[in-house]
């Protein structure tokens, strides 16, 4: 029983730090993109305090559960061409439903569905996918007994605290600015503290490919 809790614990450690490697890798591709595109540093996050873009998180424990499974180049490929698309697509439904914004829109692309996926990006997800089988897993499985190290279950514990406060602060604070945006006056002290240290100048800076739908639609 114990030796289950125990298997079940870094398990679950395991799952998480994947997490959060595929969280810092997105806003390292991110970045890099965005700077070569533009030819200017930018910063682009998924969270209020860190260096963290959660989809690419996401998509990395997703990797985990399903490209593992494949031996061929070729199945993971086009397997994490059509998870990437299908978790894009949530990830950008739910943001505009939730907090009235989007972070991405391929309308310009070829083949796109609705402006949150296209091709060209399903294609960069199935690269990476390939990527995942070929190179990063198997890194990850030698890196593995690091989790039953002492000091990286307390670095672990630590984290998870960090990553709870971050994602619940994140979403918070999005989710007030949304309300600002209907002129809707705070309810209550949290939405005080929330206006007051979470302003939209910082949010704005803070994801600045972010954009609102309602402007878009109005033109």
């Amino acid at each position: 029983m114990k030796k289950n809790i125990k298997n079940g614990i870094n398990f679950i450690l395991k799952v998480f730090w994947i997490f959060v490697i595929g969280s810092v890798f997105g806003f390292i591709i991110e970045m890099l993109y965005a700077t070569i595109y533009t030819r200017t540093l930018v910063i682009r996050q998924g969270l209020i305090y860190g260096p963290f873009i959660q989809v690419y998180g996401m998509g990395a424990v997703a990797y985990y559960f399903l490209i593992r499974k494949f031996k061929e180049s070729k199945e993971a490929f086009f397997a994490g061409a059509i998870m990437g698309g299908v978790l894009e697509y949530l990830c950008s439904f739910f943001q505009e439903i939730f907090f009235g914004t989007i972070s991405w829109d391929y309308s310009k692309f070829l083949l796109n569905l609705n402006g949150r996926i296209c091709l060209l990006y399903c294609v960069y997800w199935g690269i990476i996918a390939v990527a995942f089988l070929k190179i990063i897993y198997p890194n990850l499985e030698k890196l593995e007994p690091l989790i039953h190290k002492t000091s990286v279950k307390i670095l672990s514990v630590f984290m998870i605290l960090f990553m709870t406060f971050d994602i619940t602060i994140s979403v918070l604070a999005s989710s007030r600015q949304q309300e600002r945006r209907q002129n809707i006056e705070p309810k209550n002290n949290l939405d005080v503290f929330l206006d007051e240290h979470y302003p939209d100048e910082l949010l704005d800076r803070i994801y600045n490919n972010k954009k609102n739908v309602e402007e878009i639609k109005n033109g």
